[in-house]
């Protein structure tokens, strides 16, 4: 009878065991969002330097300007790389107004075939103005790179003179130029002011609006919504010269307004990246403990497959490349560490020891 009651005793033991056990893993912690946003790092700082140089710097440049680690030092000089080869190519070869057509053109190509939505209203739009290509796509972008970092071309006044030789406002002023490309458009006026050439800004900002009034947003296709939310982050993005500035909420009440008042439609209509966006918007304003900052970690943090360590595209693709530009979005929005005006060549001399051939301090 005693060994009955012990073997009773010792099974009883066992189950309440394998309960607690069980329970344990069905209420395990949910992870921090610092925890979260490790597993996304982890999986792109293994592989980084497997990356195309556009991304490569995407990511390094974003990182550095968050954490000033110099292990980001490699992926930023290969930015600097790329913007240089852009920038002599340019004022090298593609700097007649017959070339920059012929330029145009060839970009405009690519976007033969694409039948999403996005690709057929650039394609269609910028068939009008294919210049836009080169100029805002192209050109604007590379100098602002190059002027954020101390640095500038060593024929600045040309490609300057080609900047000046057409009207920007005619491209931000247009409605369906705006619907096709209200976050480039966004940073390209910003870029604009930054270079001291011209200021379209509230320019750009009436005629956005205009576009996109607000009581239409239940008649925008998902595509479109999404764009008129990434057209408004991205102008807190410019204000801030990418995460480098904090912006002042009150210069644009009406984006913030309008986030929190919609953040449910956003988080239920826009894809991460977008979503990602309006938090870190917040952050940008040092709005850290602003409710729509928690919503928005809250969702991102759930669409981390933690397979694959990272987010999947909305069609469930883990291309590592593709991904890039929302993972590393999640990892500032899930783990922010602050703007910090950086890497410059002043600031940050280490970095930039050696230039490329092209680029001179300014």
């Amino acid at each position: 009878m005693r060994a009955f009651i012990a073997a009773l005793c010792l099974s009883l033991a066992l189950t309440h065991s394998a309960f607690a056990d069980t329970s344990s893993t069905q209420h395990s912690p949910t992870p921090t969002f610092q925890q979260s946003a490790d597993v996304l790092r982890q999986t792109y700082e293994s592989q980084l330097y497997t990356l195309p140089a556009f991304k490569e710097g995407h990511y390094g440049l974003r990182m550095y300007r968050q954490t000033l680690d110099k292990k980001y030092a490699s992926a930023i000089w290969s930015d600097m790389a790329r913007v240089t080869s852009k920038l002599n190519r340019f004022s090298a070869e593609v700097h007649t107004p017959e070339q920059i057509h012929e330029y145009a053109q060839k970009r405009l190509k690519s976007y033969i075939g694409d039948t999403d939505e996005r690709s057929l209203r650039r394609y269609q739009v910028t068939q009008k103005m294919p210049e836009y290509l080169y100029l805002g796509v192209g050109l604007l972008g590379s100098m602002a790179r190059a002027n954020e970092y101390g640095l500038k071309h060593r024929e600045d006044r040309k490609l300057r003179e080609i900047i000046r030789r057409y009207d920007f406002e005619t491209y931000v002023t247009d409605e369906e130029m705006i619907k096709a490309w209200a976050a480039q458009l966004a940073n390209q006026v910003f870029w604009l002011r930054q270079l001291g050439e011209r200021d379209l800004v509230d320019t750009f900002i009436t005629h956005f609006q205009q576009a996109y009034p607000d009581k239409q947003d239940a008649q925008l296709t998902k595509q479109q919504f999404g764009n008129k939310i990434y057209g408004m982050t991205h102008i807190i993005f410019a204000d801030s010269q990418y995460y480098q500035t904090l912006v002042n909420e009150q210069e644009h009440q009406w984006i913030y307004d309008y986030f929190r008042a919609n953040i449910d439609t956003i988080l239920t209509r826009a894809k991460e990246d977008v979503i990602a966006e309006v938090g870190l918007s917040f952050l940008l304003a040092g709005l850290d403990n602003d409710p729509v900052v928690q919503q928005t970690r809250k969702a991102i943090q759930a669409s981390i497959d933690q397979t694959q360590g990272m987010i999947p595209s909305v069609r469930g693709d883990f291309d590592l490349t593709h991904g890039e530009h929302r993972n590393v979005l999640a990892i500032m929005l899930l783990d922010w560490q602050g703007v910090h005006q950086a890497p410059t060549v002043t600031g940050d001399p280490a970095i930039f020891k050696s230039i490329p051939y092209g680029l001179i301090i300014k």
